[in-house]
């Protein structure tokens, strides 16, 4: 089996490293890969959010099966444009995709179909507008840009002042480019953040184990918003009668939702959660894996990965074989001094042999390029060390005594990955 794998991250890399497990596989690409990723799959030069370039590159070799890792091809219509071919691929299509595409579509989707979610103050294709607004309502207030921000499109606004500047930014200097050019605004939720992730085929779907990932970039989850800092998994972040509410008033309503209004999903789906005291609350959907929260749940699979996403591809899926190891895992996101704002690139990153040698640590490269021989820097988020054992406390001492032994200049990651889930366990014994 050939798999062509899109992206350049460290969910791609977490992917094309399990994918590599499989005795189904002979062949790995990726378009466009990263300095980590090439000493396991062939990389290839192509822009993954190129349409016309992806369909050049399969025609010329011909994959038997197709992997979307990020959310810009999805939102491009890759997938439609592949199943027009009869080209196996896992990927939602671009209507579908608009769920994470557009925030402004995807909440008035979770009201037409009644799922329990944040209130909207209003919708906004006028700075004047929002600022008009801004001025009657009640502190802290969420505010979203419609598009693709690479994740930094959502800002809890203290005061009228900091929303005032977000918008400013987003709107009138267009710092967050097309993504920023509608405003959503609404109420702050309040409870412990989950990520619930699903795997469909359109017809049968299975959830992934679940993750809690740290957006901020700073310890105590201060400073601005990042693609993600980090993320763990544990079963405990998910107790059954937990599960089963998610399933019933929020997944399986979201997935009949989609059908009636003529939408079948196939791929990974991503739904952001806020815990409240009134319940589970969509947040937010991603039509895609997590990143950094891929790399804690790949960790933890237990199953052959290519079988399962051809099955998916192929409209066969069976949810009985997905196997999860017990335990927990961890992942540290280590990024580049100043991310997510200005940063330097081309460090030289020293460690990761001796990173590697730790039981149950795999260091996953994101921002990385091959210089010579070296690896150096080439992005804002770096590298995800990622553990897996028996335990949280365990992982996570893997994943932060890997971490002591990786260096570049400027190297910056939180100290409190997983703190509040074992800080809270530990009061409670």
């Amino acid at each position: 089996m050939k798999i062509l794998v899109l992206g350049g991250g460290g969910r791609e890399h977490a992917l094309v490293w399990k994918l590599r497990q499989s005795p189904r596989v002979e062949k790995i690409w990726c378009a466009p890969g990263n300095g980590g990723i090439a000493a396991e799959a062939e990389c290839v030069a192509v822009d993954a959010g190129d349409v016309s370039a992806i369909i050049a590159l399969a025609r010329k070799i011909e994959p038997h099966l197709t992997i979307v890792g990020p959310e810009l091809p999805l939102v491009n219509g890759l997938t439609d444009a592949f199943r027009q071919r009869n080209w196996a691929i896992v990927g939602p299509s671009q209507q579908a995709a608009q769920l994470e595409g557009s925030k402004i579509f995807s909440k008035k989707f979770l009201e037409r179909h009644g799922l329990p979610t944040a209130k909207m103050y209003g919708a906004y294709e006028s700075p004047t507008d929002v600022y008009s607004m801004l001025s009657s309502l009640t502190w802290p207030v969420v505010i979203k840009a419609d598009g693709l921000c690479a994740g930094k499109g959502v800002f809890l606004a203290p005061h009228l002042a900091a929303a005032k500047d977000f918008v400013e930014r987003a709107m009138e200097k267009n710092e967050l480019g097309p993504g920023g050019r509608r405003i959503l605004l609404e109420e702050t939720l309040e409870g412990e953040e989950l990520s619930f992730i699903l795997l469909t085929d359109g017809k049968q779907y299975a959830p992934l184990v679940p993750t809690r990932d740290h957006k901020r970039v700073f310890d105590g989850n201060q400073g601005p918003n990042t693609g993600g800092m980090g993320a763990y998994s544990t079963d405990e972040l998910l107790p059954h009668e937990l599960a089963e509410t998610i399933r019933s008033t929020i997944v399986e309503p979201c997935l009949d939702g989609l059908a009636a209004e003529g939408i079948p999903y196939q791929g990974f789906l991503y739904i952001g959660l806020m815990l409240t005291n009134h319940g589970p609350k969509v947040l937010e959907f991603n039509c895609r894996l997590g990143d950094p929260e891929a790399q804690a749940i790949l960790a933890r699979l237990d199953f052959d990965l290519a079988e399962i996403l051809s099955d998916v591809a192929a409209g066969c899926f069976n949810p009985s074989k997905l196997r999860w190891k017990p335990g927990a895992s961890a992942c540290v996101v280590l990024t580049s001094g100043g991310y997510p704002g200005k940063f330097e690139s081309s460090q030289p990153i020293e460690g990761l042999t001796a990173a590697e040698q730790i039981t149950g640590v795999k260091v996953l490269h994101a921002g990385t390029k091959l210089a010579g021989e070296s690896v150096v820097t080439h992005g804002g988020r770096v590298l995800g060390v990622t553990a897996a054992a028996r335990s949280l406390e365990a992982a996570l001492a893997s994943a932060y005594e890997a971490v002591s032994r990786i260096h570049f200049r400027g190297m910056h990651y939180r100290k409190d990955i997983g703190a509040h889930l074992t800080e809270w366990k530990a009061a409670g014994d």
